[in-house]
């Protein structure tokens, strides 16, 4: 029976993947095998030895200590995609809020309007509303930064919306170029991408790389009276660097996810209570995609969308399966099956894969394994965490 301790209201559709047959699954377990989880950061210590698998019900891990994780074999999954839809669909909503001020507009309807009679509050809308015009998206040009899951979903209805669409994204997978429209021009760095985009939408983690990326000298490359969208990260923009450019009209409006003190009460800024992957289906997807992942590791040994371990996949091929990670270093392999072959083990099949500084391997083997033979894969220096599946 495996246990798993779940932090936050996890959705039902996810937590209902664990069979009762084979799972206990609860917000307070002792000894668990896995965690579950959304918002809720977690601190080192609050990770038991009996840890081998964390699941975040979202995209970022900032809330999890991944490198701790790592130096203890634990994996570490996320929801990569699962809400992609929910941020691309703020993100659009974002655009159209900056393009036109509808909020502005209704707050004005619903304070001038109120009490008046039909033929006054006609004067009142038709006196009013050449205010609030704004222009359209059509013919604009787009700046998607990041075009992973989301960054490219962003591009291709920015590109249904009839904008120009222009990207860039320092390290472009070949996944996501394969994901991204051919009408989507790339660009070579940012500041090309800045200088000649409309509306700039970031979609990037938040890497040393990254960190800041919108401050004092890149606020300077952007075109004039141009709109920054954040629904990403909060630390990929200085704050402060960007109040100056509002300030200067460099940029003509922020639209975040982002909400903090020094942003608010201005008139250029549109701040929205982190609703990004707030959506029920959301919530939906990324906790089933958690909960599948956790699965089949814990059951199979496979990974699956994990951020700290390298992703990896066997068919069981009957008998029984040995995985275990370990420093990524020399003849680490040679060791491990030289104490199978030393004690008659016919391995059926075997794959290995690394990722930086860790390796991965699956082993499946004839016969059961009795535990002195764990222990002496576990004896090997280098060697992080075994388990027999």
């Amino acid at each position: 029976m495996n246990r798993v301790l779940t932090y936050n209201a996890i959705s039902v559709k996810g937590l209902d993947k664990f069979s009762r047959d084979k799972y206990e699954v609860a917000s307070e377990l002792g000894h668990p095998d896995a965690i579950m989880l959304r918002s809720h950061v977690l601190q080192s210590d609050d990770i038991g030895d009996s840890v081998k698998a964390i699941g975040r019900a979202g995209a970022g891990v900032n809330n999890i200590p991944v490198e701790s994780c790592t130096d203890r074999g634990i994996v570490v999954f996320n929801a990569p995609g699962a809400n992609a839809n929910a941020v691309k669909e703020l993100t659009i909503t974002g655009m159209l809020l900056s393009a036109r001020d509808i909020i502005g507009g209704i707050n004005y309807v619903q304070k001038e309007g109120e009490g008046l009679d039909e033929e006054a509050l006609h004067k009142v809308v038709e006196g009013g509303k050449k205010a609030y015009g704004g222009s359209e998206l059509k013919g604009k040009t787009l700046g998607v930064v990041g075009l992973g899951a989301i960054g490219s979903q962003v591009a291709e209805t920015g590109l249904t919306l009839g904008m120009k669409v222009v990207g860039y994204d320092p390290a472009l997978s070949v996944d996501a170029a394969w994901r991204l429209p051919r009408e989507v021009k790339r660009m070579e760095n940012l500041h090309s991408l800045l200088s000649r985009s409309d509306y700039v939408s970031l979609h990037l983690p938040v890497l040393e790389a990254t960190r800041n990326m919108i401050n004092s000298e890149s606020v300077d490359s952007f075109k004039k009276d141009s709109v920054l969208l954040n629904f990403s990260r909060e630390k990929l923009v200085d704050n402060d660097a960007l109040l100056k450019a509002l300030d200067k009209g460099l940029l003509r409006r922020y639209v975040t996810d982002f909400p903090v003190r020094e942003l608010i009460g201005n008139d250029k800024i549109i701040a929205m209570p982190h609703l990004g992957a707030s959506t029920e289906e959301a919530e939906d997807n990324c906790a089933v995609m958690v909960a599948e992942q956790l699965i089949d590791f814990l059951e199979n040994g496979n990974i699956r969308n994990s951020v700290n371990f390298p992703n990896i996949s066997m068919e069981r091929a009957g008998g029984y399966r040995i995985a275990f990670s370990n420093r990524n270093v020399p003849k680490m392999l040679n060791q491990v099956l030289n104490i199978l072959s030393d004690r008659d083990h016919n391995v059926i099949d075997m794959i290995n894969r690394s990722r930086d500084d860790v390796a991965y391997n699956l082993i499946d083997v004839e016969r059961e394994p009795k535990p002195d033979l764990i222990e002496a894969l576990e004896a090997i220096d280098g060697v992080i965490k075994v388990r027999l599946l």
